[in-house]
């Protein structure tokens, strides 16, 4: 019989936000692919888990995925974990699940944190609709493109955003969608967690001269708010 590929939620932060049948399968699988190897080792090594590790990420995904696949058909059962939440959110994790699917492998979600919804429902914003666009294209015409597709959206926008081009991209939106109130929600979980909150030139005024760090999920307001 094939094996079975978990898709294993981990903290994205705060290393208690673990589940625990998380753990459980974490201890049963024959194999563990990994986003960041050092990373999970470290998660695996706070909760006193030896498990094989093997790399799974973006530069690797197809030669990697055929490999996981033929230890999956061996009867071998895998978890795969990304660098922090859930697989599959803006990470390779798709790739190999749509493999194991077209080659009937189980698959099984172990549900646990995504930062984009912890983002959500600490914004203030409406949750009963919205969209998550993950990040912004880097070339300015393509990002202003998809921009203009938000002037009359009707759902909260949930992006990510860098540091470093945090206050250019608030400037950019507030050039084209106006004035929208946003939240900036920074290192969710973690021990500088942060959520600014207010219209997009209140914002930028706060950000304005300090020193910005961390990972930043920014939510939009939708057009009617």
């Amino acid at each position: 019989m094939s094996g079975i590929l978990y898709i294993v939620s981990t903290p994205i932060g705060n290393l208690e936000d673990i589940t625990l049948r998380a753990l459980r399968i974490l201890k049963e699988v024959d194999l563990i692919a990994a986003e960041d190897t050092r990373r999970t080792k470290g998660l695996l090594t706070h909760y006193g888990i030896s498990k094989p590790l093997t790399s799974y990420f973006s530069h690797n995904e197809k030669e990697k995925g055929e490999y996981l696949l033929n230890k999956l058909k061996d009867g071998k059962n895998i978890a795969i974990v990304s660098d922090a939440g859930t697989p599959g959110i803006s990470d390779p994790a798709y790739y190999l699940i749509r493999l194991a699917m077209n080659n009937d492998i189980k698959v099984h979600p172990v549900p646990g944190p995504t930062g984009v919804i912890a983002a959500l429902s600490t914004a203030g914003l409406p949750t009963d609709r919205f969209i998550f666009e993950g990040f912004l294209p880097r070339k300015a015409g393509k990002r202003h493109k998809r921009l203009e597709s938000f002037i009359n959206e009707e759902r909260t926008v949930i992006i990510y955003e860098s540091p470093y081009r945090i206050i250019t991209t608030l400037q950019e939106i507030k050039d084209i969608l106006g004035n929208r109130f946003v939240a900036i929600v920074r290192e969710l979980t973690k021990i500088h967690e942060e959520v600014i909150r207010g219209t997009l030139d209140e914002v930028i005024q706060k950000l304005k001269g300090r020193a910005i760090k961390g990972e930043i999920i920014l939510v939009i307001s939708c057009a009617e708010f």
